[in-house]
């Protein structure tokens, strides 16, 4: 059955540079999310239009909501526990110390409360990447080392069973079999080849059908796909670089998106006066509750 996809609108103007990771907390009623350049952390209150920004300890690549209240994050120096109201930040660990050339980047915590997040090289030399997991009780463990360029895209399907990580060097969306018991990943194969679509994958989130909504950096829209890769539309953007998305709401039928500005010339931001501004728009499909960590 088609969605229905209102207008999309700028719901906070906070001029990011790179927004990212927008994660709705239904027990505060609030999106929140974070620029990764800046950088910045902004909290938004849809019934008040009120948003609080912060200054994060370090850039972040990705973030998690914790259970106990604040959030792990995943930054350049590595895993930490901040919590930006109280002003205090814990190092949890440095997971690619052995790696100077890497950073943490796109992350997400699976349904058991595990987060898993990607790392590239900050250079892009190569497909130096690695995937990591951290489980509630502070173990961090590797789950895949190689053959990862530029990690976004992660996100797991409705019964938690199909974990989805996607490549921005080689604009392909891959699935894995996801164990929910020992959170380990296997059977990776190609969920969606995106190199003729606009743009390069970022961001996604799933809805509860298990359609998979993919930010497309560049490409001016977003890309949702069925639960077997098949593309089933494009939904334009107002600004060129969406950079992730996510359902919010108390019905989880507001999509938000965060977007970028990063390095667009004057002229660009002129055509695009909301670039950098987190976007909503209602739609007529729910999105999932977002998972905490710990």
């Amino acid at each position: 059955m088609p969605i229905a996809i209102g207008e999309m609108r700028a719901v906070a103007d906070t001029a990011d540079v790179l927004g990212e990771v927008p994660l709705w907390d239904a027990a505060t009623g609030t999106l929140t999310w974070i620029d990764i350049m800046k950088p910045g952390c902004h909290r938004f209150e849809p019934a008040t239009g009120a948003v609080t920004s912060w200054t994060p300890p370090e850039k972040l690549g990705s973030w998690a909501l914790r259970a106990s209240g604040g959030m792990l994050t995943a930054g350049r120096g590595g895993l930490g526990l901040w919590d930006p109201e109280a002003g205090t930040f814990e190092r949890l660990a440095s997971p690619e110390a052995d790696r100077p050339g890497n950073m943490l980047n796109d992350g997400r915590t699976d349904p058991r409360g595990r987060f898993v997040v990607g790392s590239m090289d900050k250079m892009l030399t190569g497909p130096n990447g690695r995937l990591w997991r951290v489980d509630p009780d502070r173990t961090v463990t590797l789950l895949q080392d190689a053959d990862i360029w530029l990690p976004n895209s992660i996100a797991w399907s409705p019964d938690g069973r199909t974990f989805y990580l996607g490549d921005s060097r080689t604009k392909l969306i891959f699935a894995y079999d996801w164990d929910l018991d020992t959170g380990i990943p296997s059977n990776r194969r190609v969920f969606a080849d995106t190199s003729a679509i606009p743009g390069e994958p970022d961001g996604s989130s799933v809805d509860a059908e298990g359609f998979l909504w993919n930010a497309r950096f560049d490409g001016s829209c977003l890309a949702r796909f069925a639960p077997d890769g098949r593309l089933d539309r494009i939904v334009p953007t107002p600004v060129s670089r969406p950079s992730h998305c996510t359902f919010g709401g108390p019905d989880l039928k507001t999509l938000f998106i965060t977007t970028a500005r990063f390095r667009l010339p004057p002229d660009r931001l002129a055509a695009e006066p909301m670039a950098g501004a987190l976007l909503a728009a209602e739609v007529s499909v729910a999105g999932l509750p977002e998972p905490v960590w710990g």
